[in-house]
């Protein structure tokens, strides 16, 4: 668990950085790198439009409150992961471009974020699964190479530390609660559990960024995600499923059917009308 962390709701992207980056430019890195800043951004992007179907629906307004401020969080780190992104590729394509411009194969999220958003029993426990692996990350990325990635991750470790604290506690309340809302629980992470395993998975892109200092690999965040999911399982009484069948695809581009949905209601807009501002 962690220390209490202010939360500040705010979404207010960091500004343009001038601080000189050695990452941006390197022709020989620049595929792997913007395909990694993708990875981060649209899986931010879409578990934060998932939170948001939240919004005036959940089950007190303590919660709809707290949905709605963690989905503009989201949305705010995405804003500056998929900004350095375009920043990268240097074809002038904004936060915004890659946001709503690109079709299903193009997005790079991990499969479990664009799961229906289901129960409060899904809902809290994929974020969990979810929060304990970006808070892993993201105190790591604070001690990236890259001085632009270091700065993102100084800014959103602090919103993601919050994000931690109150899905773990919700998780543990709710597996140690009643009877129900413990069956509910185990019934999520029983089903989530097959797609938790591609967040661990280190390919060659993977590779080329953490060869560079920008980013630990992925399984090497594994050992820790582990510990954390064992300490707050044994508080929520719930057992943790076996490792098996790992579903895979999101970070190259092979989707669920739902991903469609999300992007045909998240683009219309845009689509629609291209370039409309207000």
């Amino acid at each position: 668990m962690t220390a209490t962390v202010q939360h500040t709701g705010n979404v207010t992207p960091m500004p343009v950085s001038t601080t000189p980056d050695p990452f941006i430019g390197d022709e020989a890195l620049r595929p792997a790198f913007f395909e990694w800043l993708c990875r981060l951004g649209d899986s931010t992007l879409v578990l934060g439009h998932r939170v948001s179907e939240w919004c005036g629906h959940a089950p007190v307004l303590e919660e709809d409150i707290a949905f709605a401020n963690t989905a503009l969080d989201l949305i705010g780190h995405t804003q500056m992961w998929l900004g350095l992104a375009g920043e990268v590729e240097g074809e002038g394509r904004s936060a915004d471009n890659l946001a709503y411009l690109r079709d299903a194969a193009k997005f790079r999220n991990l499969l479990i974020t664009e799961l229906p958003k289901g129960d409060m029993g899904v809902t809290v426990m994929r974020q969990f699964l979810f929060d304990a692996w970006h808070f892993a990350l993201l105190k790591q990325l604070t001690g990236s190479k890259s001085p632009r990635v270091a700065e993102i991750a100084a800014k959103a470790v602090k919103e993601a530390a919050y994000h931690f604290e109150r899905s773990a506690d919700l998780v543990i309340r709710l597996g140690d609660g009643t009877e129900e809302s413990h069956r509910r629980m185990q019934d999520a992470l029983d089903y989530l559990w097959a797609y938790t395993g591609e967040m661990f998975i280190t390919d060659d892109i993977d590779r080329q960024v953490a060869d560079a200092g920008i980013a630990p690999a992925p399984d090497a965040l594994k050992a820790e995600w582990d510990r954390t999911l064992a300490s707050v399982f044994s508080e929520a009484t719930l057992t943790k499923p076996e490792e098996g069948y790992a579903h895979t695809g999101g970070k190259t581009g092979r989707h669920t059917e739902h991903l469609g949905f999300i992007l045909a209601e998240l683009q219309f807009l845009q689509r629609a009308y291209p370039g409309a501002e207000w």
